[in-house]
């Protein structure tokens, strides 16, 4: 904090004018008996009465200081609070002798957060508002906003002082209200469901879950390293192998990879598992959780996501290997065949790390060809088993598995499967991952011995499914970078002398 700057040298000196007047600039006994949106709605009918005023309604309100008019002997104030924005009018005559003058226009200003006292009337113009007979200063902020009109225009100081972009724009506080709401629906709705919230360990002894590279921390009391989980999979599913039945967890996943409009390296999200379930149950409860989520946040079912529209009553299905061709354009004799893969990869100019077998061939048509034109929410079925090293095999088909992944704006916000529970067939997909990490995959899963022995005391047959809790409140409020919907994402360090910079800006 740059002390030394002028604007904050000058509001310092007001605290302590304040101060000497008696007035504790920090006070914490405040009455507040109402919030804004309270005295907007109680109030709301007297604007149609002849009067327009109510002297017997007295309220206590409290907010910052958005906006200051003064006008001589009486001035216009607006406060705003967590529910809203009012107009106050402040008189003179109203207020003690000598406290407009000396104290309210001389040390009092836009960021400052108030207390009044006072009654409902409305203006000449037809504004509800609050007359002021009693002003007292709850917090004296020492650092100014923003110019109101302008705000705050550079992404990158809203990211590193959410706490001023949440002051200076109501917009971004209803994306994480929207955000809050979606998480307790989530869980309301597993719950009402018969599943049993559980929680699991941050810290693994092995790094597994999902292919990703891991952050590495060290356990001083044990002597060893651990890494942050990048998915609490193994151990829901060890749960169901000790007798739960259904379980759900909402939580952080930690992956060590790059940050982009969709990938945060901290994310939430809801994994959950269902016993004597499969994939194709999972897409019912989708579909159903989709539609709880809409009626409860009254949304419309076709929603806007920047120039596309959304239809969220038109889910579809297809399998991987389908949809390669009829959305991804990508000739049937080429789909099923590593080579003639390689060679129309190459005559679109684009390549593909080296040593890839056919499951993963596949996986990267879909990337580039399938994903980004899958707008309404499509249910991808059916994917390759060298890219679902947890997944089941389809018994009619042991080259694929029961899985799917939703898609919905052309982005993956769910991943879902019938669970592997076969300890010898998932042994040996451990090793096929540990074969892949030592020829360079950093992101192939690893060997977990402590799950195949769970699994060898007998899993029931099981459906899980993970959703992107970051994804799908950026779908809901129309955000377009993960950013705008963390309160505080990662960020990559600034000098001393760039934030020094930043900050007397």
């Amino acid at each position: 904090m740059a002390f030394e700057n002028k604007f904050i040298q000058q509001r310092i000196e007001k605290a302590q004018l304040l101060r000497a007047e008696g007035i504790n600039p920090y006070s914490n006994d405040s009455q507040r008996n109402a919030t804004i949106e309270k005295f907007l709605n109680v109030n709301s009918n007297i604007q149609n009465t002849q009067e327009k005023r109510n002297e017997n309604r007295h309220y206590t309100l409290s907010g910052r200081i958005k906006l200051f008019r003064i006008m001589g002997k009486a001035s216009f104030i607006k406060i705003e609070d967590e529910s809203g924005v009012l107009q106050v009018y402040v008189a003179r005559d109203n207020l003690p002798e000598g406290f407009y003058n000396d104290i309210f226009k001389k040390l009092i200003e836009v960021g400052d957060i108030v207390e009044i006292t006072g009654f409902p009337f409305v203006t000449g113009q037809g504004e509800l508002s609050l007359h002021c007979h009693e002003l007292k200063i709850l917090t004296k902020a020492i650092a100014p906003l923003p110019e109101k009109f302008h705000g705050i225009t550079d992404k990158e100081t809203r990211y590193r002082k959410r706490y001023l972009d949440l002051i200076m724009n109501s917009e971004v506080r209803k994306t994480f209200q929207t955000r809050s709401r979606v998480i307790s629906l989530t869980r309301r709705f597993f719950e009402d469901k018969g599943f049993l919230e559980v929680e699991t360990p941050m810290m693994h002894p092995i790094a597994g879950g999902a292919n990703a590279k891991p952050f590495v921390t060290h356990h001083n009391a044990l002597g060893i390293d651990r890494f942050l989980r990048i998915a609490p999979e193994l151990y829901l599913k060890r749960l169901i192998v000790g007798g739960f039945e259904a379980v759900f967890e909402i939580n952080r996943n930690f992956r060590n990879e790059g940050m982009d409009a969709t990938h945060n390296p901290e994310f939430t999200s809801i994994e959950f598992y269902w016993a004597y379930k499969t994939y194709k149950d999972l897409i019912k409860i989708t579909k159903e959780y989709f539609e709880y989520l809409f009626d409860h946040l009254k949304l419309p079912a076709i929603l806007p996501y920047g120039d596309l529209e959304v239809n969220f009553e038109n889910f579809t299905e297809i399998p991987l290997i389908e949809s390669l061709t009829t959305i991804g354009g990508v000739p049937a004799e080429v789909v099923n065949e590593k080579e003639k893969i390689l060679e129309y990869l190459k005559s679109k100019n684009l390549t593909v790390k080296p040593g890839m077998n056919l499951g993963q061939l596949q996986g990267e048509l879909f990337d580039m060809f399938v994903e980004a034109k899958l707008i309404d929410p499509t249910f991808i079925t059916e994917y390759p088993v060298e890219i679902s090293p947890l997944a089941r095999r389809s018994d009619a088909n042991p080259t694929i598995t029961e899985r799917f992944e939703l898609f919905i704006a052309g982005r993956e916000i769910a991943n879902a499967f019938s669970e592997l529970n076969d300890p010898i067939d998932q042994y040996e997909r451990f090793k096929g991952q540990c074969d892949a990490k030592e020829a360079g995959d950093d992101e192939a899963h690893e060997m977990d011995e402590d799950f195949i022995d769970a699994l060898s005391y007998g899993m029931a047959p099981t459906a899980g499914q993970g959703i992107g809790i970051d994804r799908l409140v950026m779908l809901l409020t129309n955000e377009h970078s993960i950013r705008d919907v963390l309160l505080f994402p990662a960020m990559k360090p600034i000098n001393n002398e760039d934030q020094t910079k930043e900050e007397e800006e």
